[in-house]
């Protein structure tokens, strides 16, 4: 399974970021490019703990959160469309500098090259482990960047030329 703490991965994550534009537009959900970009940006921070977040499992977390992060972490299966999102992760801006927002994104990725968070406590899912949240990261990028068309232009020329990324 893909990890986020695999050189590899980080590094195609990254290119699949930099291919974003303000042109890809979302194929499920309701956020813009920026709006995502910029929520998975708050949502790495948060768990590479680098604003020194208060942790704590929510409720239905305690009730659901474990049964519920053996399914996301269990095998390649990428995370379904439109999964609803915790409250802090909501970017309600519609409009910022994507170039920017995508840079501060790319160095959370690389970041998690050194991940050491002892204390990340995931508001749903509770306490995970090391290759819990590795898996579970890639598949929050993945989930989001698959969601604006943008694949690895590496891994999947093919795929990109067919989800309109190809430009001319």
């Amino acid at each position: 399974m893909k990890t986020i703490f695999d050189a590899a991965t980080r590094d195609e994550l990254i290119r699949r970021i930099q291919s974003l534009d303000k042109r890809n537009a979302a194929q499920w959900g309701k956020m813009n490019v920026y709006q995502m970009a910029k929520h998975c940006t708050i949502w790495d921070e948060w768990v590479l703990g680098v604003h020194k977040p208060k942790y704590k499992q929510e409720l239905m977390g305690w009730i659901f959160g474990r049964m519920a992060l053996k399914t996301f972490v269990k095998d390649d299966r990428p995370i379904q469309k439109n999964v609803p999102t915790s409250r802090p992760f909501i970017v309600k801006e519609l409009d910022g500098d994507l170039e920017l927002q995508k840079k501060t994104w790319i160095r959370c990725i690389a970041a998690y090259e050194h991940f050491s968070n002892p204390d990340f406590i995931h508001d749903f899912f509770g306490k995970m482990t090391r290759e819990q949240i590795g898996i579970f990261a890639y598949k929050h990028s993945d989930h989001h960047l698959r969601q604006f068309g943008a694949v690895d232009p590496v891994a999947n020329p093919d795929e990109r030329q067919l989800s309109g990324l190809e430009r001319q």
